[in-house]
């Protein structure tokens, strides 16, 4: 998404939290607690706390032969990381180069 849609979006999302009455510190504990209760995870950060129907994103994955146990939550789940280090490969002084391209001799 470009900086102008991101922007975009932000800007409707506060307008819409502002139509509401819903303030940043208000979503924030909702966003907290949700994953708090969650018991299952997925690899882009879809929860299901075990209640209910199951998700479909874990029907999927079940049906496609992945056990459930894969996505249970550890009671000493580690956060995850959200803002990653971007590498500036502009930067790198082998990247592109002779050494970068070189074939390993140890064959």
């Amino acid at each position: 998404m470009d900086e102008r849609k991101r922007d975009s979006m932000i800007a409707y999302l506060r307008h819409r939290m502002d139509e509401f009455g819903i303030k940043p510190d208000d979503l924030a504990s909702a966003l907290a607690s949700e994953q708090k209760d969650a018991r299952y995870v997925s690899a882009t950060g879809d929860t299901w706390t075990g209640e209910g129907e199951m998700p479909q994103w874990l029907k999927q994955a079940i049906s496609a032969g992945q056990s459930i146990d894969h996505f249970k939550l550890s009671p000493k789940a580690v956060p995850r990381r959200t803002n990653r280090e971007t590498v500036d490969w502009r930067n790198d002084p082998f990247a592109g180069g002779p050494l970068a391209r070189q074939e390993s001799d140890s064959r």
